[in-house]
C-alpha cells in the first residue's frame, strides 16, 4: 500500500511546485487597473513539470499578484495537472526592469523553493524550483 502511495505524493508535492508559480489565492489585488508591463493582477495560462521522480505533467495555472513594499509582491496561486491540484503562495522582489525573483511555499504539502519571473507586457515567463521538481510557465495577464 505505501508504495503506491509514495508515487502519487510526490506528484501532487510537485504539481506543489507548479501552483507556486501560478496563482495566489490569499493575497488581494489592490489595482485591477494595473499598467501593462507590470506584475500587479491576475494571469492564467499553461505550463509544464518535471517531477524529481524524472516524470513530467502539463499543467494550467491561475495566479494573482499584489504589491506589497516599494519593490516587493505576493502571490497567491492554483495550478491543476492531471494528478493534482494545489495552492501556493510566494513572496517576489524586483530585480530588474521586467525581472522578479523569490521564494515560493505549498503549505498542503510544506514544501517550497525558488521563483523567477520575466515580464514582457501582457505576458510573462515562470520559472520554479524545489526539491519537488521544476516548473516552467508561460501565462497571460488577464
Amino acid at each position: 500500500m505505501v508504495g503506491s502511495i509514495l508515487p502519487r505524493m510526490s506528484r501532487i508535492v510537485a504539481a506543489g511546485v507548479l501552483v507556486a508559480a501560478f496563482g495566489v489565492g490569499g493575497a488581494s489585488v489592490s489595482s485591477a487597473r494595473a499598467e501593462s508591463g507590470s506584475l500587479i493582477g491576475s494571469w492564467s495560462g499553461n505550463g509544464s513539470i518535471a517531477f524529481a521522480s524524472g516524470s513530467k505533467e502539463r499543467a494550467r495555472c491561475r495566479a494573482h499578484f499584489a504589491k506589497t513594499g516599494a519593490s516587493s509582491y505576493a502571490m497567491d496561486a492554483t495550478c491543476a495537472t492531471p494528478s493534482a491540484k494545489v495552492d501556493q503562495t510566494a513572496t517576489l522582489y524586483r530585480t530588474g526592469a521586467n525581472s522578479y525573483t523569490g521564494s515560493f511555499f505549498n503549505q498542503q504539502y510544506n514544501t517550497g523553493g525558488r521563483i523567477r519571473i520575466t515580464v514582457s507586457g501582457r505576458r510573462q515567463s515562470v520559472r520554479l524550483s524545489g526539491e519537488a521538481g521544476t516548473a516552467f510557465f508561460s501565462l497571460r495577464k488577464l
